[in-house]
């Protein structure tokens, strides 16, 4: 058994911080909305002002966040020619656990806010494989802003669920919906 002057922490350096480390706390800690820095240091066991060396304030831990999230959303293999739409049922199924898997973290994304440069790599990816497909590129941006803003919000409701009845919404039901929908078109012109 060991004796309380074994457990405690030695005097000297203190813990090594890591981006992995930070994310990988505040991805524990419960819900991100209500997560405070001096909590997050806490968790680490560092001071604050460690932890303020590597993110200055919240903006930047959720920017560090974001990163994290976008690398496991996106798959290693982009999408092939005009095959988009089983990467991009890939690509929201991947967001649907990840973001579910976070209290607070699609109702945060969804809100209006200041977006990480790393959301600039997911559209890049999902504008990409619209234009691959031969959607032209002003129809493939608002196709990206349809699907984002439509799997984001999907998954803020589930954070809180709205009372509607004996039936929960079900995922497959609605991308498959969304899906169907896109890439953009403008108005009077026949699906392709």
């Amino acid at each position: 058994m060991a004796d309380s002057a074994t457990t405690r922490q030695r005097p000297g350096r203190p813990a090594q911080i890591s981006r992995e480390r930070i994310v990988d706390a505040a991805l524990s800690a419960g819900n991100l909305d209500t997560l405070t820095m001096r909590e997050l240091a806490g968790r680490l066991g560092v001071t604050h002002g460690a932890l303020y060396r590597w993110v200055t304030n919240r903006d930047r831990l959720f920017d560090l966040i974001n990163e994290v999230m976008v690398e496991r959303i996106l798959p290693p293999d982009g999408p092939r020619g005009g095959h988009w739409r089983p990467w991009l049922a890939r690509v929201a199924w991947a967001m649907h656990d990840q973001f579910l898997a976070v209290p607070g973290y699609a109702t945060r994304t969804s809100r209006p806010h200041r977006h990480s440069p790393s959301f600039g790599r997911l559209r890049e990816e999902v504008v990409t494989a619209f234009t691959n497909a031969g959607v032209r590129p002003e129809l493939a941006e608002q196709s990206w802003y349809i699907f984002i803003t439509s799997v984001v919000s999907w998954l803020a409701v589930q954070e809180s669920p709205l009372d509607l009845g004996h039936d929960a919404p079900r995922f497959e039901l609605f991308l498959d919906t969304l899906l169907r929908g896109l890439p953009a078109r403008e108005p009077g012109t026949e699906r392709p």
